[in-house]
Protein backbone atom coordinates (compact mmCIF):
# COMPACT_ATOMS: atom_id res chain seq x y z
CA UNK A 1 0.00 0.00 0.00
CA UNK A 2 1.25 3.58 -1.31
CA UNK A 3 0.84 6.32 1.59
CA UNK A 4 0.89 9.67 -0.29
CA UNK A 5 1.00 13.13 1.83
CA UNK A 6 -0.30 15.68 0.17
CA UNK A 7 -2.35 16.20 -3.10
CA UNK A 8 0.69 17.77 -4.73
CA UNK A 9 2.59 14.57 -4.39
CA UNK A 10 0.36 12.95 -6.88
CA UNK A 11 1.33 12.09 -10.49
CA UNK A 12 0.44 10.86 -13.78
CA UNK A 13 0.40 6.95 -12.24
CA UNK A 14 -2.23 7.52 -9.64
CA UNK A 15 -4.37 8.42 -12.40
CA UNK A 16 -7.80 6.12 -12.75
CA UNK A 17 -9.03 4.78 -9.84
CA UNK A 18 -12.18 3.72 -7.42
CA UNK A 19 -12.33 6.46 -4.85
CA UNK A 20 -13.68 6.93 -1.33
CA UNK A 21 -13.48 9.69 1.12
CA UNK A 22 -13.63 10.27 4.68
CA UNK A 23 -12.38 10.51 8.07
CA UNK A 24 -12.24 6.67 8.48
CA UNK A 25 -11.84 6.85 12.35
CA UNK A 26 -10.91 3.74 14.07
CA UNK A 27 -12.06 1.52 11.03
CA UNK A 28 -15.05 0.24 12.11
CA UNK A 29 -17.41 -1.87 10.69
CA UNK A 30 -19.31 0.45 8.64
CA UNK A 31 -16.08 1.93 7.34
CA UNK A 32 -15.16 -1.73 6.48
CA UNK A 33 -18.69 -2.25 4.33
CA UNK A 34 -17.32 1.23 2.48
CA UNK A 35 -13.83 -0.71 1.75
CA UNK A 36 -15.31 -4.27 1.15
CA UNK A 37 -17.70 -2.03 -1.85
CA UNK A 38 -15.06 0.06 -2.90
CA UNK A 39 -12.86 -3.77 -3.60
CA UNK A 40 -15.54 -5.24 -5.33
CA UNK A 41 -15.68 -2.50 -7.94
CA UNK A 42 -12.37 -1.78 -8.05
CA UNK A 43 -11.87 -5.85 -9.10
CA UNK A 44 -14.62 -5.65 -11.85
CA UNK A 45 -13.09 -2.53 -13.44
CA UNK A 46 -9.63 -3.06 -13.34
CA UNK A 47 -8.62 -0.24 -11.34
CA UNK A 48 -6.49 0.29 -8.04
CA UNK A 49 -8.28 1.44 -5.34
CA UNK A 50 -7.55 4.91 -3.08
CA UNK A 51 -8.72 6.25 0.34
CA UNK A 52 -8.92 10.20 0.88
CA UNK A 53 -8.49 11.09 4.46
CA UNK A 54 -7.40 13.92 6.44
CA UNK A 55 -5.08 15.05 8.91
CA UNK A 56 -5.44 16.64 11.49
CA UNK A 57 -9.32 15.27 11.46
CA UNK A 58 -11.79 18.13 10.72
CA UNK A 59 -13.29 18.40 14.01
CA UNK A 60 -9.80 18.92 15.58
CA UNK A 61 -8.96 21.69 13.05
CA UNK A 62 -12.30 23.46 13.88
CA UNK A 63 -12.67 22.87 17.73
CA UNK A 64 -9.43 22.15 19.18
CA UNK A 65 -9.90 20.90 22.64
CA UNK A 66 -13.41 20.76 21.81
CA UNK A 67 -13.24 17.91 19.40
CA UNK A 68 -14.27 14.50 20.74
CA UNK A 69 -11.19 12.22 21.15
CA UNK A 70 -10.45 10.15 18.24
CA UNK A 71 -9.71 6.48 17.87
CA UNK A 72 -6.95 5.85 15.92
CA UNK A 73 -4.01 7.93 15.17
CA UNK A 74 -2.88 8.68 11.52
CA UNK A 75 -0.46 5.74 12.00
CA UNK A 76 -2.74 3.37 12.94
CA UNK A 77 -5.35 3.78 10.34
CA UNK A 78 -2.88 3.24 7.92
CA UNK A 79 -1.95 0.26 9.94
CA UNK A 80 -5.55 -1.21 9.84
CA UNK A 81 -6.57 0.24 6.28
CA UNK A 82 -3.50 -2.17 5.11
CA UNK A 83 -5.95 -4.86 5.66
CA UNK A 84 -8.81 -4.29 3.50
CA UNK A 85 -6.98 -4.49 -0.01
CA UNK A 86 -6.36 -0.56 0.04
CA UNK A 87 -3.62 0.21 -2.91
CA UNK A 88 -3.10 4.03 -2.17
CA UNK A 89 -3.99 6.44 0.89
CA UNK A 90 -4.08 10.08 0.28
CA UNK A 91 -3.75 12.34 2.87
CA UNK A 92 -4.82 15.73 3.25
CA UNK A 93 -3.74 18.15 5.59
CA UNK A 94 -6.54 19.99 6.84
CA UNK A 95 -5.58 23.28 7.49
CA UNK A 96 -7.37 26.99 6.27
CA UNK A 97 -6.57 26.28 2.46
CA UNK A 98 -8.67 23.14 2.35
CA UNK A 99 -11.41 24.50 5.17
CA UNK A 100 -11.88 27.15 2.60
CA UNK A 101 -12.32 25.25 -0.43
CA UNK A 102 -15.52 24.87 -2.14
CA UNK A 103 -17.05 21.26 -2.74
CA UNK A 104 -16.71 21.77 -6.75
CA UNK A 105 -12.99 23.19 -6.19
CA UNK A 106 -12.38 20.03 -4.09
CA UNK A 107 -13.94 17.36 -6.99
CA UNK A 108 -11.98 19.13 -9.98
CA UNK A 109 -8.98 19.44 -7.89
CA UNK A 110 -8.80 15.90 -5.79
CA UNK A 111 -10.83 13.43 -7.14
CA UNK A 112 -10.85 14.55 -11.45
CA UNK A 113 -7.26 16.29 -11.63
CA UNK A 114 -5.54 14.91 -8.98
CA UNK A 115 -6.93 10.91 -8.85
CA UNK A 116 -9.16 10.79 -12.32
CA UNK A 117 -11.44 8.96 -10.33
CA UNK A 118 -13.61 6.14 -11.91
CA UNK A 119 -15.67 5.31 -9.61
CA UNK A 120 -16.94 7.01 -6.20
CA UNK A 121 -18.11 5.46 -3.17
CA UNK A 122 -18.64 7.40 -0.23
CA UNK A 123 -21.25 7.30 3.15
CA UNK A 124 -24.59 8.27 3.21
CA UNK A 125 -24.07 11.00 5.78
CA UNK A 126 -21.11 12.40 3.68
CA UNK A 127 -20.79 16.16 3.34
CA UNK A 128 -17.37 18.00 2.40
CA UNK A 129 -16.22 21.03 1.20
CA UNK A 130 -16.91 25.05 2.52
CA UNK A 131 -19.47 24.91 4.84
CA UNK A 132 -20.16 21.31 4.58
CA UNK A 133 -22.23 22.54 1.07
CA UNK A 134 -21.06 19.23 -0.65
CA UNK A 135 -23.63 16.30 -0.44
CA UNK A 136 -24.09 13.14 -2.92
CA UNK A 137 -26.07 15.33 -5.22
CA UNK A 138 -23.61 17.38 -5.94
CA UNK A 139 -21.08 14.34 -6.35
CA UNK A 140 -23.86 12.90 -8.35
CA UNK A 141 -24.25 15.60 -11.04
CA UNK A 142 -20.22 16.20 -11.25
CA UNK A 143 -19.63 12.27 -11.91
CA UNK A 144 -22.36 12.31 -14.79
CA UNK A 145 -20.49 15.44 -16.23
CA UNK A 146 -17.20 14.33 -15.71
CA UNK A 147 -17.48 10.56 -16.60
CA UNK A 148 -17.21 8.64 -12.99
CA UNK A 149 -19.59 6.59 -10.69
CA UNK A 150 -21.33 8.08 -7.66
CA UNK A 151 -22.42 5.08 -5.12
CA UNK A 152 -23.69 6.45 -1.59
CA UNK A 153 -23.49 3.14 1.19
CA UNK A 154 -26.73 3.21 3.18
CA UNK A 155 -26.40 2.69 7.24
CA UNK A 156 -24.76 -0.01 8.49
CA UNK A 157 -26.54 -0.76 11.89
CA UNK A 158 -26.03 -2.93 14.88
CA UNK A 159 -28.25 -3.90 17.41
CA UNK A 160 -30.63 -1.51 15.85
CA UNK A 161 -28.33 1.75 15.45
CA UNK A 162 -25.63 2.76 13.49
CA UNK A 163 -22.33 2.22 13.78
CA UNK A 164 -20.32 5.07 14.41
CA UNK A 165 -17.17 6.24 15.89
CA UNK A 166 -19.37 8.25 18.26
CA UNK A 167 -20.93 5.23 19.31
CA UNK A 168 -17.62 3.39 19.82
CA UNK A 169 -16.41 6.72 21.70
CA UNK A 170 -19.52 6.23 24.27
CA UNK A 171 -18.97 2.59 24.56
CA UNK A 172 -15.06 2.80 25.51
CA UNK A 173 -15.33 6.10 27.87
CA UNK A 174 -18.61 3.46 29.68
CA UNK A 175 -16.32 0.69 29.70
CA UNK A 176 -18.21 -1.36 27.55
CA UNK A 177 -15.26 -2.96 26.08
CA UNK A 178 -17.24 -5.70 24.48
CA UNK A 179 -19.33 -3.70 22.56
CA UNK A 180 -16.79 -1.14 21.33
CA UNK A 181 -15.22 -4.87 19.69
CA UNK A 182 -18.61 -5.44 18.17
CA UNK A 183 -18.61 -2.18 16.22
CA UNK A 184 -15.07 -2.33 15.45
CA UNK A 185 -15.11 -6.13 14.31
CA UNK A 186 -11.76 -6.08 16.60
CA UNK A 187 -10.61 -5.66 20.07
CA UNK A 188 -9.83 -1.57 20.53
CA UNK A 189 -6.11 -0.76 20.44
CA UNK A 190 -3.17 1.83 21.19
CA UNK A 191 0.02 1.77 19.94
CA UNK A 192 3.60 3.63 20.76
CA UNK A 193 7.33 3.22 21.24
CA UNK A 194 8.02 2.31 25.07
CA UNK A 195 10.01 5.12 26.14
CA UNK A 196 12.25 5.89 29.90
CA UNK A 197 10.03 6.17 32.70
CA UNK A 198 10.39 6.92 36.35
CA UNK A 199 10.72 3.32 37.53
CA UNK A 200 8.18 3.99 39.91
CA UNK A 201 6.49 1.14 38.95
CA UNK A 202 9.77 -1.07 39.26
CA UNK A 203 9.90 0.29 42.58
CA UNK A 204 6.53 -0.89 43.48
CA UNK A 205 7.78 -3.67 42.52
CA UNK A 206 5.23 -3.99 39.13
CA UNK A 207 7.87 -2.44 36.04
CA UNK A 208 6.23 -1.25 33.50
CA UNK A 209 6.54 -0.19 29.87
CA UNK A 210 6.49 3.40 29.29
CA UNK A 211 4.27 4.16 26.47
CA UNK A 212 3.86 7.98 25.63
CA UNK A 213 0.15 8.78 23.78
CA UNK A 214 1.40 11.16 21.20
CA UNK A 215 -0.17 13.13 18.96
CA UNK A 216 -4.67 13.97 18.99
CA UNK A 217 -4.43 11.16 21.58
CA UNK A 218 -2.04 13.02 23.78
CA UNK A 219 -2.52 16.65 25.81
CA UNK A 220 -4.06 17.11 28.74
CA UNK A 221 -5.53 13.86 30.24
CA UNK A 222 -9.28 14.52 30.28
CA UNK A 223 -12.27 13.08 29.05
CA UNK A 224 -12.28 14.91 26.59
CA UNK A 225 -9.08 14.26 24.80
CA UNK A 226 -8.62 10.34 25.36
CA UNK A 227 -11.23 7.74 24.39
CA UNK A 228 -10.69 5.56 27.46
CA UNK A 229 -8.86 5.90 30.94
CA UNK A 230 -8.69 3.49 34.02
CA UNK A 231 -6.28 0.18 34.42
CA UNK A 232 -7.30 -2.76 32.04
CA UNK A 233 -6.48 -6.33 31.43
CA UNK A 234 -4.50 -6.14 28.03
CA UNK A 235 -3.11 -8.21 25.55
CA UNK A 236 0.39 -7.08 24.17
CA UNK A 237 2.02 -7.21 20.68
CA UNK A 238 4.53 -6.49 19.12
CA UNK A 239 6.71 -9.20 21.35
CA UNK A 240 8.54 -12.31 19.84
CA UNK A 241 6.00 -13.98 21.95
CA UNK A 242 2.54 -12.66 21.26
CA UNK A 243 0.01 -11.45 22.20
CA UNK A 244 1.28 -11.25 26.27
CA UNK A 245 -1.18 -10.51 28.73
CA UNK A 246 -0.62 -7.96 31.12
CA UNK A 247 -2.30 -5.44 33.12
CA UNK A 248 -2.36 -1.59 31.81
CA UNK A 249 -3.41 2.05 33.41
CA UNK A 250 -3.96 4.55 31.07
CA UNK A 251 -4.07 8.29 32.36
CA UNK A 252 -2.43 10.88 34.19
CA UNK A 253 -1.23 9.04 37.04
CA UNK A 254 -3.02 11.26 39.92
CA UNK A 255 -1.03 9.73 43.01
CA UNK A 256 2.19 11.17 41.93
CA UNK A 257 0.77 14.25 40.51
CA UNK A 258 1.45 13.16 36.84
CA UNK A 259 1.21 15.66 34.18
CA UNK A 260 1.32 14.06 31.47
CA UNK A 261 -1.05 11.42 30.06
CA UNK A 262 0.70 7.83 30.09
CA UNK A 263 0.07 4.38 29.23
CA UNK A 264 1.67 2.32 31.90
CA UNK A 265 1.85 -1.83 30.97
CA UNK A 266 3.17 -4.41 33.27
CA UNK A 267 3.25 -7.18 31.41
CA UNK A 268 2.72 -10.64 33.41
CA UNK A 269 5.83 -12.77 34.07
CA UNK A 270 7.82 -10.63 31.90
CA UNK A 271 12.09 -10.13 31.63
CA UNK A 272 13.47 -8.22 29.63
CA UNK A 273 13.84 -4.85 27.43
CA UNK A 274 11.45 -2.98 25.97
CA UNK A 275 12.81 0.00 25.35
CA UNK A 276 12.54 1.13 21.90
CA UNK A 277 10.26 -1.25 21.30
CA UNK A 278 6.46 -0.33 19.18
CA UNK A 279 3.79 -2.30 21.08
CA UNK A 280 0.12 -2.61 20.24
CA UNK A 281 -2.13 -2.58 23.58
CA UNK A 282 -5.54 -4.37 23.04
CA UNK A 283 -7.77 -3.26 25.64
CA UNK A 284 -9.67 -6.63 26.62
CA UNK A 285 -11.67 -5.95 30.04
CA UNK A 286 -11.60 -2.48 32.45
CA UNK A 287 -10.72 -3.26 35.77
CA UNK A 288 -11.43 -0.43 37.46
CA UNK A 289 -11.14 4.00 37.24
CA UNK A 290 -7.90 5.83 38.06
CA UNK A 291 -8.06 6.82 41.54
CA UNK A 292 -5.62 8.74 43.45
CA UNK A 293 -4.36 6.90 46.71
CA UNK A 294 -3.41 8.52 49.89
CA UNK A 295 0.39 6.44 49.73
CA UNK A 296 2.42 4.83 47.75
CA UNK A 297 2.04 1.75 49.78
CA UNK A 298 -1.91 2.06 48.95
CA UNK A 299 -1.13 2.27 45.51
CA UNK A 300 1.07 -0.68 45.53
CA UNK A 301 -1.67 -2.88 47.30
CA UNK A 302 -4.02 -2.12 44.70
CA UNK A 303 -1.78 -2.99 41.87
CA UNK A 304 -1.12 -5.99 43.18
CA UNK A 305 -5.35 -6.34 43.39
CA UNK A 306 -5.33 -5.67 39.70
CA UNK A 307 -2.79 -7.88 38.79
CA UNK A 308 -4.47 -10.56 40.61
CA UNK A 309 -7.89 -9.76 38.94
CA UNK A 310 -6.44 -9.78 35.73
CA UNK A 311 -4.77 -13.24 36.10
CA UNK A 312 -8.48 -14.10 37.31
CA UNK A 313 -9.99 -12.88 33.90
CA UNK A 314 -7.38 -14.42 31.46
CA UNK A 315 -8.09 -17.88 33.21
CA UNK A 316 -11.49 -17.64 33.02
CA UNK A 317 -10.74 -15.88 29.28
CA UNK A 318 -8.02 -18.52 27.28
CA UNK A 319 -6.39 -17.58 25.07
CA UNK A 320 -7.75 -18.19 21.81
CA UNK A 321 -5.26 -20.36 19.25
CA UNK A 322 -6.37 -18.24 16.08
CA UNK A 323 -5.04 -14.69 17.13
CA UNK A 324 -3.12 -13.34 15.06
CA UNK A 325 0.12 -10.65 15.32
CA UNK A 326 -1.06 -7.03 14.05
CA UNK A 327 0.76 -6.71 11.24
CA UNK A 328 -1.00 -9.90 10.15
CA UNK A 329 -4.40 -10.22 11.40
CA UNK A 330 -7.34 -10.05 8.89
CA UNK A 331 -10.73 -9.28 10.44
CA UNK A 332 -13.92 -10.58 8.62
Amino acid sequence: MELIRGHYNLRARHRGCAVTIGNFDGVHLGHQAVLGQLSEKAVELGLATAVVTFEPHPQEYFAAEAAPPRLTRLREKVQILRRYAVDRVLVLRFNGELARMSAEAFVHRILIAGLGVRYLVVGDDFRFGHRRRGDITLLRDLGRRHGFQVVNMHTFEIDGARVSSTRIREALQAGALGTAEKLLGRCYRISGRVVQGERRGRALGFPTANIHVHGPLAGPCSTARLPLRGVYAVDVFGLQTEPWRGVANIGFRPTVDGRRCLLEVHLLDFQGDLYGRHLQVEFLKKLRDEHRFDSLAALEKQIARDVAQAREFFAREPRPVDRLPATARVDA
